[in-house]
This record gives C-alpha cells, structure tokens and sequence, in this order.
C-alpha cells in the first residue's frame, strides 16, 4: 500500500476516491457490499430453482448436480488467486473485472439452451465471484477509517445476511411466477451499477514490487479442486470409491507441496506467518466450523421446509425468513461491540446460539410440524449467524498487516466454502443412510441424525472460539512483510 492509500484509508470520515473526489463512507460501504451481496444471492438462488432447471433443460440428477458445483469448485479453488491478483495489478481494478466478469457470464448463463451451456457459464461466473468476494473486504477495510472499521463490518456482514434471506424467496418467486433465466437476469442491473459506483469511491491499491506465486497458485488452485471435487462427490458416488479416494489423496498431496513451496517462496501466495497468529488460525477454525454445521444443516432445513407438511418453494422461502433476516440486524451491533467486547467473545456467544436453536428444531422437528413451533428456534439461531458475521472478519483483518488483508481474506473465504461443501456432502451422506426424501416421515427420519453433527460441529468451534485472545488493551502495528521476515512475522492482534 502506498503512502496515499494508507492515509486515505484512516483520514477523515469519507475515503478519498479516484480522482481526489471524496466519496460518502456509506457509498463505499455500497461499492463493496453490492457485488458481494450478487455472489453470495447467485449459488441460493440457483438451489431453490434446480427442480424447474431439471424440466426445462432435461438435466438429469448429475447435471443438477453441476449447477451448483460447477460454481462452487471454480469459486473455492481461486479464492486465493483472485486475493494475489488484486495485491500485484490494482485491488480495485481486478475487484471491477470480477464484476464484470460475473455479470457476463450471467448473460451466457440466462442465454444457455443446453445443460453443458449452462455449467460452463457457471464456471466462468465462479472465475468472477473468486476476484470479488476476498477484495470487496479488503477494499472495504482501506476505505473506512479505523475507529469504524468494526460498523463497517458490521453493515457488510447485515448485507451478505440479506443474500441469505433474499436466495430462497427470489428462487421461489421466480420458480412460481417468472422464467428461471430470470435467476441470472436480475445480476445484469447490479453489474451495470455495481461497476461505476466502485471506480468513483472506492482507491486503487496494490503491494509495493508485489511478484506473483505462478507455482503457488497452480499447487493451491488445483489441490483445492481436487478436495472440493472429492467433497462434493463424496455423498452421490460413495465416500471409499476410487474417485472420491483418489481425488482427496492428490489434493492432499499438492496442498502439502503448496505448504512446503510457501515456506521457501520469496513472494508466498499465502505467507505461513498468519497461522503463527492465534487469533487469525482459531477463526478460521470457526468459520469452517460454523459453515459446515449451519449451513451444512440449512441445505435439508430448506427441504424440511418443503415436505413436512407439503408447502411450495416460495412458502417456505418466506417461512426461512424467520431465520435469515435477524443476521442482518444483529451484524451491525455485533461489528460494533468487537473491539469493546472481543471478537472470540461474541463468536463463541453466537455458535452457542445456533447450536441451541440447531438443536431446539431438531426437538421439534416431525413429520407435520406447525411453523409456530419453529419460529422460536430459528430467530435463536439466526442471533447467532449475526454475532459470528462480523467479529469473524474484524478478527481476521486485525490479526494480520493491513496490506495483506486481501491474502488473509481470501485464506478465510477459502476455508469457509470448503467448510460449507463438506458440511452439505456430510451430513447429506448422514441423511441418506438414515433416510430419504420420498415422504415427510421418511424425510425426518435422516433429518435428525444429520442435524445433530451439524450441532455437535458448530459446539467445536464454540469451544475453539473461547481461545481467541481478547480485546488488546493497546493497538499493534504489523511490520512490513518482506521475504527476509517471513518466518518472523509476528501478525498482530488489533481488536480481537
């Protein structure tokens, strides 16, 4: 980061945009949250509308599949691409191509005549989804001062739990009233905003001589993509079949050569300091955690939803509102209270309550449950979702040097969709062997066994949580990472 851009980013109320115009701060919360609101509505959108998908492009079961894994590997595997990108040709310009890019590729997704069509343009939409979830945080915390970091936060985290409440009921409005291209045709209007609002407040920025790690990314990229693949196929093809086997043993392999390369690389794609910090590796540990069992959790609640009793996809999007829309009031309050209260703190507090409202559902749960019965539960647990959301971000933005908070982002997101792949393969595979979906009695009948590890996951990472380090009583500045302290690089801990 340059001199200009460091001091943008603390001076003043409003960041200094391009061109020296001074952007309002809530206009660069925008620039930020809106493109990433688009990514994270896209994959629940699609899930919601898979059964109309299946009629109108006479996909079978395996082509369902790839609707959604087709963006899911390409956006989990770059992640950290997308990060080193930003950091080596300008974060905003490569965040503006992401957009782009996703947007396009939503073009050819509503434009697709076939199934293949259709999946080759959700790879290209996870391409662009991979630049803009990592820099739209890190673009947001160089464009706010510090004392507001953790408001700001707050707002980003109420608005990704808006794309969580919003993805069942557009993909059931659409599904009941409109055509399903429509799913990928209300991403063109937020593209065609989302790109002149970032280039007006938002700074470009990027790390001093940054070199990329070619090696690197190709070992990170394809052992991810192994992983995910052998995740995601882990439930439909079997767990100790020779293609699930085979492709988690090769991305095992290229992970431990990517750690091993990190080590001695003079520019690391993902500096191995970061995981000397306690705060930034236990937070980590709790987004898996908590994507894995929440939302692992959430994928058959949705269908749960749907079958006992009988209700349409729209119906049962509304219904999940109860849930999904208490992140987005809770976030802003929890961002605030992380320097004041610790990020460990609140995170612990909040996988405690999706824990119990996890568990309060599953009581519940029968094979005609009366939705009064599951209203309580699940504003406990959407409580939760909102105090982990922010504090997780503020947390691991603080525990590393302010230029390296794309690296640190994308680690993060990377973590966090492989959690949430896992999540859904396992517990899916739990369902299976004690159930079906071919009626509520037999739905339910998996339904709680599956439920009850995604409870006994989200309680781990509770329990990893209450590790955190708290709140320091006075702000440590990172050193300048360099090759030669790379392995002495100690990430400080800022309001955690």
């Amino acid at each position: 980061m340059t001199s200009s851009d460091a001091s943008s980013a603390v001076s003043g109320d409003s960041p200094v945009a391009a061109g020296g115009r001074r952007a309002p701060l809530w206009l660069a919360i925008v620039a930020c949250s809106l493109p990433m609101f688009m990514v994270a509505l896209d994959n629940l959108v699609v899930s919601t509308a898979l059964r109309t998908l299946a009629g109108d492009l006479h996909a079978d079961t395996q082509q369902l599949q790839w609707f959604v894994n087709a963006y899911v590997l390409s956006f989990a595997c770059l992640l950290l691409t997308g990060a080193a990108l930003g950091d080596r040709f300008g974060r905003r310009r490569v965040f503006v191509l992401g957009i782009v890019l996703f947007t396009l590729a939503s073009v050819g997704c509503g434009l697709s005549d076939t199934s293949n069509q259709l999946i080759t343009a959700r790879v290209i939409q996870g391409f662009g989804a991979a630049a803009v979830m990592p820099l739209s945080l890190t673009l947001l915390s160089q464009a706010v001062p510090e004392r507001k970091r953790g408001l700001a936060l707050g707002l980003w985290s109420a608005i990704s739990g808006m794309a969580i409440a919003c993805g069942p009921v557009v993909g059931g409005a659409v599904v009941g009233g409109l055509a399903w291209e429509w799913i990928f045709w209300i991403n063109i209007p937020v593209g065609i905003i989302a790109v002149p609002v970032a280039l007006f407040a938002l700074d470009e920025s990027r790390l001093p001589n940054g070199s990329l790690d070619l090696l690197g990314m190709a070992l990170a990229s394809g052992g991810l993509l192994a992983v995910v693949w052998g995740i995601v196929h882990g439930d439909t093809d079997g767990w100790s079949s020779t293609q699930v086997l085979s492709a988690l043993a090769v991305g095992a392999v290229l992970l431990v050569v990517f750690v091993l390369w990190e080590r001695r690389s003079a520019h690391p794609l993902l500096p191995l300091s970061f995981y000397r910090a306690r705060a930034f590796t236990l937070s980590n540990v709790v987004s898996a955690s908590m994507y894995f069992g929440v939302f692992g959790s959430i994928f058959l609640l949705a269908q749960f939803l749907q079958i006992a009793p009988e209700r349409t996809p729209l119906r049962a999007g509304v219904l999940t509102l109860t849930w999904t829309l208490v992140p987005m009031f809770v976030a802003p309050v929890a961002g605030a209270l992380t320097d004041r209260v610790g990020g460990g703190r609140l995170m612990a507090g909040g996988l405690f309550l999706q824990a119990i409202g996890l568990a309060w559902i599953n009581l519940v749960a029968t094979d005609n449950t009366p939705y009064s019965h599951l209203a309580a539960p699940m504003v406990v647990a959407g409580a939760g979702m909102g105090l982990v959301f922010a504090p997780t971000a503020a947390v691991v933005l603080g525990s590393v040097s302010r230029e390296h908070a794309g690296k640190a982002s994308g680690a993060n997101t990377t973590v966090r969709e492989v959690g949430g792949a896992l999540g859904i393969a396992v517990l899916s595979t739990v369902f299976v062997a004690h159930g079906s979906d071919r009626g509520p009695e037999q739905f339910v009948a998996g339904l709680h066994p599956a439920i009850w590890v995604g409870v006994a996951v989200v309680l781990a990472g509770a329990v990893a949580a209450l590790a955190i380090p708290g709140p320091a009583k006075a702000t440590v500045s990172a050193p300048e990472y360099s090759p030669e302290n790379q392995d002495h690089h100690p990430s400080a801990v800022i309001g955690t």
